[in-house]
């Protein structure tokens, strides 16, 4: 990694002084007052069945953007916390990665409705008569959208970690919380932003959800984008929608030059290699902010804080000690944990046995099974497909850092903007062109969860060490032979990666892609997302969880035989 670790570089402080911490003063003070009106708003008294009122007048988008932000952001601060908590346990604890990973598995697959329609009830119940109760539903419906990539990400970077940086933690005794924010967390960094630029985008694809929501027989529509785009769709109003994408892509530059540049580029000093890379991301607000002498006291106060746990959570032997021998769990308790996770299982599947025997039916299981495989047949030709197109294109921008800068805002606005606005068209093409449905609504699965792939293999290709694109350029490595040895290689666990949480998302959208409304007109196409919508459009909850279930088997089989596979291929042969 490169030595230089401080947060503010002093010769960069020197560059300033105190005029910057006047200009910074106002923004500060503009910030604080946005985020207490938005929190305010957020706490407002309400009760159910009383209307919220949604306006189509433009005026009124700043105001919606600034609340749909705000939500976004707490629901990201939160998968971060999830995501760091997944990533130490099952790196750390074999027993608890026997059960957290695939609890991810089938978390990723159950459709964000299905979260949505639990949780609100529960969240209305628990702050009544305040509208905090709808907002926190809202928000957990966004942080399922966005922290299963988080969680992801963060695993395979801490599971790739090198084995002489491992061997050098191990030396200097570090405890785990020293070696968590030491070496694991800063070795991880630069991938983990990224993927969490992409689920802050990956959330607009499901504010319109998440803000629009139906509990007890009623509406609520809680001011925002989301909201915003509901109600110009149920108006047919294509102007209104026109100024809500308008004001996305506004929303997503501004937090793209205030939040997600300035990390990017203040993450490259964590990147592993001996030299200085010569490939660095800019950002103007960083610079800025680096002649703050202000800011540079508060960042001072914050590494204080952080050595100082250090202190507290520090081994307290040193290597000589028969303490610092690896210890593995007693073998005793090893079997009675695979063996409470088996009576697990199978309780579940004598519950599930029980459950389709009373309710379904088995010619129904059969059925939803073969529906699986051509959602299955779909999924895989579709993450090929995008996989050929956008590996090479993320690799190439992951190696230009300045084109990704000039493209950064532009991928992230493709990412966030909302695929279900692309179905009234899908509808009318279709229809009007007589293409059959069961391949033309295909790619609606793809069209928002594509771009996991791109931002992954970006984060996996713009960190590869500058020694080894050097290497790679004395000996002189070119066409195939360069994808073969070096390229694919490099980028590849990122790859793994982004395949798995796309591959999750295809099937989460296959509900809204394969059973396509729009006005009068219905499309359908053969697949276990189109019979969960038509389940859903009926009220056969039997059949819903039926659908869910084998919908779950399938990303769980498809996790483990795959995905796995390839992730300890990456660990064992494809890392740095």
């Amino acid at each position: 990694m490169n030595r230089n670790r401080h947060f503010f570089p002093r010769q960069v402080m020197e560059a300033g002084g105190n005029r910057w911490d006047w200009a910074l003063l106002p923004l500060v003070l503009a910030l604080l007052v946005l985020l207490a009106y938005g929190a305010a708003q957020m706490t407002h008294p309400y009760q159910v069945g009383a209307p919220l009122l949604v306006s189509l007048d433009p005026t009124a988008l700043p105001y919606y953007l600034l609340r749909t932000t705000l939500r976004m952001f707490i629901a990201l601060a939160w998968s971060l916390l999830f995501a760091c908590a997944f990533a130490a346990l099952a790196t750390r604890f074999r027993a608890a990665e026997k059960v957290l990973v695939p609890m991810l598995d089938i978390l990723q697959s159950i459709p964000i409705l299905g979260f949505l329609s639990i949780t609100v009830t529960g969240f209305i119940a628990l702050f009544p008569g305040n509208l905090f109760g709808v907002e926190c539903a809202a928000i957990f419906a966004i942080f399922t959208s966005q922290a299963w990539n988080m969680a992801f990400s963060l695993y395979q970077s801490m599971r790739t970690v090198p084995g002489e940086l491992h061997e050098a933690a191990r030396v200097f005794q570090l405890s785990g919380w020293q070696k968590f924010w030491r070496l694991e967390m800063p070795f991880a960094m630069p991938a983990l932003l990224w993927n969490m630029m992409m689920s802050m985008s990956g959330g607009w694809f499901f504010v319109v959800a998440s803000e629009a929501i139906s509990v007890s027989n009623q509406n609520i529509k809680l001011p925002g984008i989301g909201s915003y785009i509901a109600t110009a769709i149920e108006a047919r109003d294509m102007g209104a929608i026109a100024w809500a994408i308008l004001t996305m892509l506004v929303g997503v530059l501004l937090y793209d030059q205030l939040f997600f540049r300035p990390l990017l580029a203040w993450a490259d000093k964590f990147r592993f290699e001996e030299t200085g890379g010569e490939t660095t991301q800019q950002s103007w607000l960083l610079v800025w902010l680096r002649r703050t002498e202000r800011l540079q006291q508060w960042g001072t106060a914050l590494g204080r804080l952080l050595d100082r746990s250090f202190v507290w959570f520090k081994r307290d032997f040193d290597g000589t000690s028969i303490r610092a021998r690896q210890q593995s769990l007693h073998v005793g308790f090893e079997r009675a944990w695979d063996a409470l996770v088996a009576a697990l299982v199978l309780f579940a599947t004598w519950r599930l046995i029980t459950f389709i025997h009373t309710e379904v039916g088995w010619a129904e299981v059969g059925h939803v099974f073969v529906l699986g495989c051509y959602t299955l047949l779909r999924v895989l030709v579709l993450i090929t497909l995008a996989a050929l197109v956008w590996v090479p294109v993320g690799v190439w921008l992951g190696m230009n850092p300045k084109v990704a800068a000039r493209t950064q805002a532009v991928a992230q606005f493709l990412a966030a903007f909302p695929a279900n606005l692309m179905f009234p068209v899908a509808v009318v093409v279709i229809v009007k062109l007589h293409l059959n449905p069961h391949i033309w609504l295909s790619p609606l699965m793809i069209f928002g969860t594509q771009w996991y792939l791109l931002f992954n293999v970006i984060a996996g290709a713009s960190g590869v060490p500058t020694e080894l694109r050097y290497a790679a350029q004395n000996f002189g490595l070119t066409g195939w032979l360069k994808w073969k040895r070096y390229l694919l290689p490099a980028v590849f666990p990122s790859f793994v990666t982004g395949a798995i949480t796309a591959s999750g998302g295809s099937w989460n959208a296959s509900i809204v892609s394969e059973y396509v409304t729009w006005g009068d007109t219905t499309l359908q196409a053969d697949g276990i997302g189109s019979y969960i919508a038509h389940m859903t459009a009926i009220g056969d909850f039997p059949r819903i969880a039926l659908g869910i279930g084998v919908m779950c088997i399938f990303v769980m089989g498809l996790n483990h035989f795959v995905w796995r596979r390839l992730y300890q291929l990456a660990e064992d042969r494809m890392h740095f």
